[in-house]
């Protein structure tokens, strides 16, 4: 298994454009082949943090979501609504 930790500062006046782009596309990973979890968070400390939790099986079903049309156009659309560069970590799990 390989997870991935993500997070986002969104500019204060752009949470609400942020939310209805992430949770299209938590909606539209979850369906992925591969996908085992794809959680989204809003920081109980600061309300423009959130941070995303995935668990993919394979570098191959997070490559084929990295290409996926729903991955790309939240992409595409959010990097205007960013406060700074996301922090995404990778890892690998033995479980």
């Amino acid at each position: 298994m390989i997870i991935i930790n993500a997070k986002f500062e969104v500019q204060e006046q752009a949470v609400e454009q942020y939310e209805a782009l992430i949770n299209d596309l938590v909606t539209s990973s979850r369906k992925e082949e591969g996908n085992i979890g794809y959680e989204h968070f809003k920081s109980t400390i600061n309300d423009n943090t959130y941070l995303m939790y995935e668990v993919w099986e394979s570098q191959e079903a997070i490559e084929a979501h990295n290409t996926s049309e729903h991955f790309k156009s939240f992409f595409a659309n959010v990097k205007p609504l960013l406060a700074g560069p996301s922090d995404i970590k990778v890892s690998l799990s033995q479980n």
